[in-house]
């Protein structure tokens, strides 16, 4: 037997659900020929990631390995899967493969990012297959929430691998390829080593529920509505916006877009060819003249975020259009979690205009685009890998995939974030561990989650700030008094005495009584001069803040 191994190590979306990023390699130790598939982000919090713009994973591993890389290929044009291509594609070089929808919303990406666009080529599916070093990649159709998503089928010289990417059974989409239960039995029948699978919905026990099956209640809900009605979904759902635009046609109302994804996501289903009869839409503009009881917006923002086109509805006003009383906003999505603060407080300024709401609590108004428990085994039996990987989920996902594939008699592997694989025998074993992080971008350069750069921002947020000043002539004498400036932190302190003098007089009495030792030495008088800071403002308002200390000292 030869010294060749196949390596799976996932970076990002095994332990999470987001940022997808997964390496496979096949080759000797240490000299392995790899692809990548997927290049995700996920996306920042107030809380924990405080002014940044967004999550990427971490690659540095792959990134001193790019000479080895042999192609990228991208299963889905989700956000967590493609929406960091254009920020890595220049550290990674490689070429990147992705079927028509995908690699028009790539190409988007990389020219958002200054990168060239001719970098993404456009395949085909299934039975095609793109050679990539030792590997054969084939993209095979599988239903999810967006057009002309695939499982990947990759050969390698010692078996095939199957990554299923995100996907659901559907055999009824609306929008994009019906679930082939046969061609993917075709797909397992040479014998399947591994199947690498989607976790999201694998605590929900019933069967997952056709795309079809929201019409109907949509449009109910639309007829039988009096004012305006405004729908919000997430814009790569082109089916259930699709859906919605047909059942304001139906109930007899014009249709407007809003936001730009919504717009970009619709126009390129319609640029390659997955959606050929979209209903006629009108602009903004014309939406303002015709009467409420005849309009129907669908718009972004279906996760709270504050500068889409529903957030702003909330606040009042959104391209001249407003919302009034007796309104409906429909939210045909679900809640991502975490997300949930930002989706409440817009239901509730809708509230208080007088706005009704409609959520997707009643199950009639969106279905999930990820399998369900009953549908992963279905998967699994039709592929009847002899390991069952799970990825796409957070620990408890993944460790719960595990145990449904040991129920249907198959091996499971719980691999997670930098956990590399070696699937080369009967029985997988970890071969390394690879230290993987975060990478955010910060504005528009990229830092290291453990670079300090956002806990130092945190504490700021967290205890405010004081900047102190000292100024020493050449004897190492104070020149009139320190000063202070303070910055989120109440001007007051205990017993109303502005909180700036306390400071200002502590700070001199301790130059005062500072021996010779501290007073010519800065870093001595720094740290002295940051505790008395700290220490009073914590006697004064209960708070010890970050503390800036500028010494001058006149040469």
């Amino acid at each position: 037997m030869s010294g060749e191994r196949i390596i799976y190590l996932p970076l990002g979306g095994a332990g999470e659900i987001g940022m997808n990023a997964y390496v496979y390699g096949y080759g000797k130790p240490g000299k392995e020929r790899l692809i990548l598939v997927d290049l995700g982000v996920t996306f920042p919090d107030m809380d924990s990631t405080p002014g940044v713009d967004l999550i990427l994973p971490d690659i540095t591993w792959l990134k001193e390995r790019r000479n080895q890389l042999e192609a990228i290929f991208i299963t889905h044009a989700h956000e967590d899967h493609v929406g960091a291509v254009g920020h890595f594609w220049e550290e990674l070089g490689a070429p990147i493969y992705a079927r028509a929808f995908t690699a028009h919303i790539a190409r988007l990406k990389m020219e958002d990012a200054g990168q060239s666009p001719e970098t993404v080529r456009t395949v085909s599916p299934w039975p095609e297959t793109i050679e990539a070093g030792p590997f054969k990649v084939g993209f095979v159709p599988i239903s999810h929430s967006i057009p002309e998503s695939s499982g990947l089928v990759i050969d390698t010289p010692k078996g095939r691998l199957v990554h299923s990417g995100d996907f659901k059974i559907d055999e009824t989409p609306v929008v994009g390829e019906p679930f082939d239960r046969a061609l993917w039995e075709e797909v397992g029948k040479p014998g399947v080593k591994a199947l690498v699978c989607d976790s999201t919905n694998v605590f929900s026990l019933h069967e997952g529920r056709s795309e079809a099956t929201v019409g109907p209640e949509i449009e109910t809900l639309v007829r039988e509505a009096t004012g305006m009605v405004v729908a919000t979904t997430f814009a790569s759902n082109v089916a259930r916006v699709k859906t919605l635009a047909e059942a304001a046609v139906r109930a007899g109302r014009s249709v407007c877009l809003l936001g730009r994804a919504m717009r970009r996501m619709i126009e390129a289903s319609i640029t390659t060819g997955v959606l050929s009869d979209f209903p006629s839409v009108i602009s903004p503009e014309e939406a303002t003249q015709i009467p409420r009881e005849n309009l129907m917006l669908i718009v972004t923002g279906s996760q709270g975020e504050r500068r889409a086109a529903s957030a702003q509805l909330a606040r009042g006003k959104y391209q001249g259009l407003t919302m009034a009383e007796g309104d409906l906003f429909l939210f045909s999505s679900k809640t991502i979690p975490g997300n949930e603060r930002g989706v409440i407080s817009i239901m509730n300024a809708f509230s208080e205009q007088g706005v009704d709401v409609v959520d997707d609590s009643s199950g009639k108004y969106h279905v999930s685009g990820h399998a369900n428990r009953p549908d992963l085994e279905t998967i699994h039996g039709l592929v009847n890998p002899q390991l069952v990987i799970p990825m796409h989920g957070e620990h408890r996902h993944l460790r719960e995939h595990v145990k449904v594939a040991g129920a249907g008699g198959r091996k499971g592997v719980l691999a997670v974030n930098g956990m590399m694989m070696d699937l080369s025998g009967n029985e997988p074993t970890v071969a390394e561990y690879v230290e993987t992080g975060r990478t955010y971008l910060d504005g528009s350069v990229k830092i290291g989650a453990m670079d300090g750069i956002v806990r130092d921002r945190i504490r700021m947020a967290l205890n405010g700030h004081v900047i102190v000043t000292v100024i020493l002539d050449e004897q190492d004498d104070m020149l009139g008094e320190p000063w202070c400036e303070i910055m989120g932190l109440p001007e007051m302190g205990r017993n109303n005495a502005p909180l700036v003098d306390a400071l200002e007089e502590d700070l001199s009495q301790f130059i005062g009584r500072a021996g010779e030792k501290t007073i010519t030495d800065d870093d001595k008088l720094e740290e002295g001069l940051r505790r008395i800071a700290r220490q009073t403002t914590q006697n004064e308002i209960g708070k010890k803040p970050e503390v800036t200390v500028v010494i001058s000292r006149l040469a």
